[in-house]
């Protein structure tokens, strides 16, 4: 049995995972700005902290740290964008990421041992699209810094990659354009598809510098391929 922390959780994959933990017999603390376990925002390390706390409180230590939080932007040109949603976008998905390893590291560092998994986002592998921009550029940025903390993380603590891939959240459907829905229909794929091997891949592969796909290059192809033969329901 592993003690589990999963940073928004209260909705879409967060939720997801944090409930396959849970069916596994795992100890899972959740956190999220409107609910979970410890309400916090993870822009906020003392109330990053606090979720720390409480996870050694109830169960004296922390094996898997998941920095899942994150918020998407009105599909806009940058400079259209308001300073308060510039800020907002950068704060939980990088600052929000760099509070969760700050806190993570040297807690598991003093227990002996963790793994803190990063969640890849779009824009992650260098793909640019227009109106995205500030988002894709956060979630580079969390890739790049996962590498990076991988040659640094004290002994027994480890870091790594979770890309989910294209799932049917309201961060991917808010803002998604209708002339998109073939290709949503084909690569994206419901929570309750991805999580279970998503969790399953966080628990067995908890090493440093390990970097999980969910949709890998193969599947796209192999999608598109067999397109003509087979139906998936467009979530658009």
């Amino acid at each position: 049995m592993k003690v589990i922390v999963v940073t928004g959780a209260t909705r879409g994959i967060g939720q997801g995972l944090a409930a396959q933990f849970a069916a596994r017999g795992h100890q899972v603390v959740t956190c999220g700005t409107t609910g979970g376990d410890v309400v916090a925002d993870v822009s906020d390390r003392e109330q990053v902290r606090r979720v720390w706390d409480t996870a050694v409180d109830r169960h004296g230590r922390v094996d898997l740290w998941i920095n899942n939080a994150g918020v998407t932007q009105p599909r806009l040109p940058l400079w259209e964008l308001s300073p308060a949603e510039t800020r907002h976008v950068l704060d939980v998905n990088l600052h929000g990421v760099v509070n969760g390893c700050a806190v993570a590291i040297p807690g598991m560092a003093a227990q002996g041992h963790g793994h803190v998994w990063n969640m890849e986002g779009l824009g992650s592998d260098g793909r640019t699209v227009p109106g995205l921009a500030l988002y894709g550029a956060s979630k580079r940025a969390v890739t790049y810094l996962t590498g990076a903390l991988a040659k640094e993380v004290p002994a027994g603590v480890s870091v790594g990659l979770l890309s989910p891939g294209m799932v049917r959240t309201d961060l991917l459907l808010r803002d998604a354009r209708p002339g998109a829905s073939r290709v949503f229909a084909l690569l994206a794929d419901p929570v309750e598809t991805v999580t279970p091997w998503l969790a399953e891949q966080a628990l067995a592969r908890a090493r440093n510098g390990a970097h999980v796909r969910w949709l890998t290059r193969r599947k796209i192809l192999a999608r598109f391929a067999l397109a003509p033969f087979t139906r998936r329901r467009t979530p658009l």
